[in-house]
């Protein structure tokens, strides 16, 4: 099969996703749902001769080395984030659908608090949520409201490159591990020499990348991360329980000293098609860093439940908000609640006149 007539269909339908496995039927999701683009399945012959077609015979070397790469690629009107993989012993491939453009805070409905935060000029700010719900889209936003409003170095290092940043007011350094660097740790320990005002970094995923997250954020640097926790309670939790027992109070006074902001996602389906974001919001208060140097973690949703009028934001609050205005289904906003009877109580305020 035409992997390029595969791609162009993608972006046709605006799906968000493509997947190619062998015995199944090429496979595309749009809104969140699952969809065949065809009767006919794929062989592992079919699936290994698109691999040899978009990558280079270093990179399919490592592919077949490793069992798994990661790698962009650039088709037509679309930019792809490809993750080969092998499954059942046979090779497949997943695509994630990147825009050409970088969408606006406001086109993407994010919640305004987000222009703030590209303002600042120092601290650590963590996108979280799961896998295909919109951090890396968010976190673009911001990066290119910085690149067009208020200018300096920009510095991401990505895993691969995905959103490109055209150039405007800022600098923009754009390394992607593999061909521009060869580990996360390694590029964030000469990010300090690189003089950035911004750093982006694609995705914390051990210790020591943590650490030296922490490190560029102490000395004065605005740093953008994402991560895969499903509340700012559960992001404050994880990145303190990878480091050893007798670290743990330090990362909890670094992070209480650099946090600015942790915004929790999901991506919701909306009525008439299309998904939008409902985002817990928790914001670097003096309650806060007070809270995390202590290690309550688990006062956080009170403080955010108690703190509105300062823009917090809890998730159940955000799907109220959504299904008040009549954008989700009740039903939907159920599916997604953390507590049933907590967003039941914020509707019934909601519709109070």
């Amino acid at each position: 099969m035409n992997v390029q007539n595969l791609l162009q269909i993608t972006i046709d339908k605006k799906a968000s996703d493509l997947h190619l496995v062998a015995e199944y039927a090429p496979t595309i999701r749009i809104d969140g749902a699952l969809f065949n683009l065809s009767e006919a399945v794929l062989t592992a012959a079919d699936i290994e001769g698109i691999l040899r077609f978009l990558l280079a015979p270093d990179q399919y070397k490592v592919f077949e080395t490793n069992h798994e790469l990661d790698f962009a690629y650039s088709f037509g009107s679309g930019r792809f984030r490809v993750n080969a993989y092998f499954q059942k012993g046979t090779p497949a491939i997943a695509f994630r659908l990147i825009s050409l453009k970088v969408s606006t805070i406001d086109e993407l409905h994010l919640p305004p608090i987000c222009h703030n935060l590209a303002g600042l000029h120092q601290g650590f700010v963590l996108v979280t949520g799961p896998t295909g719900h919109g951090k890396s889209t968010t976190i673009a936003a911001i990066i290119q409201e910085i690149n067009e409003k208020f200018g300096g170095h920009i510095l991401t290092i990505e895993d691969p490159v995905e959103y490109l940043y055209p150039p405007a007011k800022a600098l923009v350094s754009q390394r992607e591990l593999g061909s521009d660097t060869h580990s996360w740790l390694n590029a964030l320990r000469s990010a300090l020499r690189e003089d950035p005002n911004v750093v982006f970094i694609g995705e914390m995923r051990d210790y020591e990348t943590i650490e030296a997250a922490l490190t560029v954020a102490e000395t004065g640097h605005l740093v953008f991360a994402t991560l895969h926790t499903n509340s700012a309670a559960q992001s404050i939790d994880r990145i303190v329980s990878v480091f050893p027992e007798n670290q743990q109070p330090q990362v909890r006074l670094q992070l209480a000293g650099t946090l600015e902001a942790i915004l929790s996602q999901r991506l919701i389906p909306i009525v008439g098609g299309g998904r939008q974001p409902a985002v817990e919001i928790l914001l670097g208060t003096p309650a806060v860093k007070s809270t995390i140097r202590e290690g309550k973690t688990h006062l956080l949703d009170n403080i955010i439940q108690t703190s509105i009028d300062l823009g917090m934001l809890t998730m159940d609050m955000s799907l109220a908000k959504l299904a008040a205005e009549g954008k989700i289904l009740y039903e939907t906003a159920a599916g997604y609640a953390n507590n049933l009877d907590t967003l039941n109580q914020f509707l019934k305020k909601k519709n109070t006149p």
